[in-house]
């Protein structure tokens, strides 16, 4: 994940001097060379990083800070608020016209995610802002971004409009805004064309588009695995077109993510998204702030929870709340909640947006949590209606049966069925305010803990380190 070594490198120097028990020059100096490697190792430019450096040495070494009580802490504060800064002192927005259409044109590299970001930003207005969106395919010169275009849209129930192939990008704009203006669309989103690298021809056909649509925003899509070539490109187009905003894509992949770090303090181009996987839903607005405190491990609670807002069934949440309330939870509950985990999709995202939680994302292996789970979803639906809803009919027959029909052993059936009795003590406790047995919270500690998830869950590393040790 982008940022991923680098948090681990800042949070390492910075713990080093928060056990100091007083702020010296020196300490300051030794925390302050690991930031700068750490950074520098990121993919951060130079001329930033040295800014960056100087700035928190200057405020770190402020008689206020020497003369504070907890010296560690404050210092983590001001690498924290010069983080933001560099990614922008206040969160970027579109800009919404107050009457009539407002007009987006999305540009940016041939490779770099435009046409399936130019949806999910549809998708973002329409659900999120409850605005009436038109997506419009200019990008006329790859006839394959109109068909997948096309096929987005019709995914999130959003009009696509397009002349084809033939009919030149500038005339497509053209007749699209008449379209959204007979329509009464609130936006129009202008997928424009992408080339392998900046040429002239390129810049000359957005820069006669823009002329004609007079657009109230220019988002540039820069993939974050490019590292500094984003700064590269970023100046470039916005030296051309006056860009106003920037949208990251792939920040799932491997990246070191200097580049998102870099772009702002040199373009003064904010970022106003985020994508994060290849679905339609994976796109986060960009705040500054709450970026800074995943780069420092400080979780990201706010974003969490807008997710789960967004992802998660609220009424399947409710139903299961109210039954847990009256003291039940069978394997009907249980499947639902399965459901409703696989929709938020990486545990180990979620972990990471958990304060204090970052150091369980190493023992949680994303890929062995959705195997268990699809194990345990497979048990459950072997099982006949009358059995999810009564689990304590279960004996030696049925449960063989349903092991055979799930493709498993009898003794993953034992232990889903262990996992459904400690939800139920659970919510026997809650309810009745009593204590609960400490030998069975024991248990669950060692075993599910949360559902679907095997007590085996682990990562691939500490399992071979494991084997090792016993060799």
């Amino acid at each position: 994940m982008a940022f991923e070594s680098l948090s681990e490198r800042l949070n390492k120097a910075i713990k080093n001097i928060s056990g100091q028990g007083k702020l010296t020059e020196k300490n300051m100096n030794e925390m302050l060379k690991e930031v700068r490697l750490s950074l520098l190792e990121a993919d951060v430019n130079y001329n930033v990083v040295k800014e960056f450096v100087e700035n928190v040495k200057e405020k770190a070494l402020g008689q206020q800070v020497m003369d504070s009580l907890n010296p560690g802490q404050m210092v983590v504060k001001i690498v924290r608020d010069e983080i933001q800064t560099l990614l922008g002192e206040e969160d970027a927005k579109i800009n919404f016209k107050k009457q009539g259409i407002t007009t987006l044109m999305m540009v940016g590299l041939q490779g770099t995610g435009k046409t399936t970001a130019s949806a999910k930003i549809a998708r973002y207005c329409k659900q999120k802002l409850a605005k009436r969106v038109l997506l419009v395919a200019c990008d006329v010169v790859r006839p394959a971004a109109i068909e997948q275009l096309q096929t987005l849209g019709k995914g999130i129930d959003i009009e696509v409009f397009t002349l084809g192939a033939q009919t030149p990008a500038v005339e497509t704009a053209r007749q699209a805004m008449r379209y959204a203006a007979d329509r009464q669309k609130d936006l129009v989103i202008f997928d424009t064309a992408g080339r392998l690298h900046i040429d002239d021809e390129l810049m000359n056909e957005l820069s006669e588009m823009k002329e004609l649509v007079k657009p109230d925003d220019i988002l540039l899509t820069v993939d974050a695995m490019t590292g500094q070539d984003i700064v590269t490109v970023a100046k470039e187009f916005n030296e051309r077109l006056s860009i106003t905003g920037l949208v990251v894509t792939k920040m799932d992949g491997d990246a070191r993510g200097g580049g998102l770090l870099s772009v702002r303090s040199i373009t003064n181009v904010p970022v106003l998204f985020v994508s994060s996987g290849e679905k339609v839903e994976d796109l986060e607005e960009f705040h500054p702030d709450r970026m800074a405190d995943r780069i420092l491990g400080m979780g990201d609670i706010v974003t969490l929870v807008e997710q789960a807002q967004e992802k998660l069934d609220m009424e399947v949440q409710q139903k299961t709340a109210k039954r847990m309330q009256q003291g039940v939870f069978t394997f009907n509950d249980l499947l639902d909640q399965f459901g409703q985990i696989q929709k938020m999709g990486s545990m180990q995202n979620m972990l990471k947006m958990i304060p204090g939680m970052g150091k369980m994302v190493n023992k949680v292996d994303d890929d062995q949590v959705n195997d268990s789970m699809k194990k345990n979803k497979a048990i459950i639906l072997s099982m006949t209606p009358f059995e999810r809803e009564n689990p304590s009919c279960l004996k030696a027959s049925r449960k063989n049966r349903i092991a055979k029909g799930a493709g498993v052993k009898v003794m993953d059936v034992n232990k889903l069925i262990n996992q459904l009795e400690q939800m139920q003590m659970l919510t026997k406790v809650m309810n009745g305010g009593r204590m609960p047995n400490m030998n069975a919270l024991s248990n669950m500690q060692r075993g599910a803990g949360m559902p679907g998830m095997s007590k085996h869950t682990g990562s691939k590393k500490q399992k071979k380190s494991k084997k090792k040790k016993k060799k």
